[in-house]
């Protein structure tokens, strides 16, 4: 989860600073009016390098914002048992993930986590907290870094920025449409453009975004069942499962399932619920592995 929030939170930061910086040199005036209306193949190409370029730049800085935001304290030299262990575990499936070896890194948190980030599959980052130390076995503790591995083997992040940079350029654009269309129809504005437009563009750009994200989200969703079967290649189906059993133990339902049905939190809401979700529910995830088996 740390490793799709990270990515999405640095991703909209710098589309927010471009869109401002774009905005204040007079760049995105590319909604020109071109006899008949809006000039839409400027628009798409101005929406596109625009989109990308925040999705590529979150790619290029993960490792550095991820070590900063989250305090990462990459294993340079292993001074404890622990630490030489990771770093052996890591660099063991690495090898047979086909990939570079990634840097190792700890993070102090009491909650069992991990992620690994990166714009390439021979220079990640695969980093534990304190917590999964101290809660799993290390049995589950490596099935935990298999499905890490497995995300750079699969160069998930890479075909996130991609994902993400194509939604972002949908965004961008159909924002600026619908601000052309309210501040020529609604507002009357008839040379260049009113307050309204940036004013909706900022509204539009918001909504489209969350509703995007919808697919993002989904996407995420579909890699994790990927990295846990990778994981249990690497690290054995029986130890995922259990890493797995573990993480559910340590984040209980907040009713029975028998009562679920008629919680408040039950429904609708569970249903809009996971449509933001960046990992599927651990059951489904534990029942997949038992059927694939």
């Amino acid at each position: 989860m740390k490793r799709i929030f990270l990515f999405l939170a640095t991703n909209v930061a710098i589309l927010l600073v471009l869109s401002v910086t774009l905005r204040l040199f007079g760049v995105d005036r590319i909604l020109n009016e071109q006899g008949t209306g809006l000039d839409i193949n400027n628009l798409l190409i101005f929406s596109a390098v625009l989109g990308f370029a925040g999705s590529l730049f979150s790619l290029a800085i993960s490792k550095w914002s991820a070590k900063r935001m989250m305090g990462v304290q990459v294993i340079e030299q292993p001074r404890t048992a622990d630490e030489q262990w990771l770093v052996e575990t890591v660099r063991r499936q690495a090898q047979a993930a086909g990939i570079g070896m990634p840097e190792v890194g700890i993070f102090n948190a009491p909650e069992m986590n991990a992620f690994a980030t990166g714009a390439r599959r021979n220079a990640a980052l695969v980093a534990v907290s304190t917590g999964l130390l101290r809660g799993m076995s290390r049995q589950e503790a490596e099935a935990v870094l298999g499905h890490e591995v497995s995300h750079v083997a699969n160069g998930d992040m890479v075909t996130l920025t991609l994902i993400q940079g194509v939604v972002n350029t949908f965004v961008i654009f159909l924002s600026r449409v619908i601000g052309y269309t309210v501040d020529k129809v609604v507002f009357k504005t008839e040379r260049g453009h009113g307050p309204a437009f940036m004013i909706t563009v900022i509204v539009a750009q918001l909504v489209l975004g969350i509703l995007a994200s919808m697919i993002v989200m989904w996407f995420s969703r579909q890699r994790e069942f990927r990295a846990d079967s990778g994981g249990a290649t690497l690290a054995g189906r029986q130890s995922m499962i259990s890493a797995l059993e573990r993480l559910r133990q340590a984040h209980p339902p907040a009713l029975p399932d028998k009562m679920a049905a008629f919680g408040i939190t039950g429904g609708l809401g569970d249903g809009l619920k996971r449509l933001f979700m960046t990992h599927p529910p651990l059951e489904e995830r534990i029942a997949a592995l038992r059927n694939a088996a």
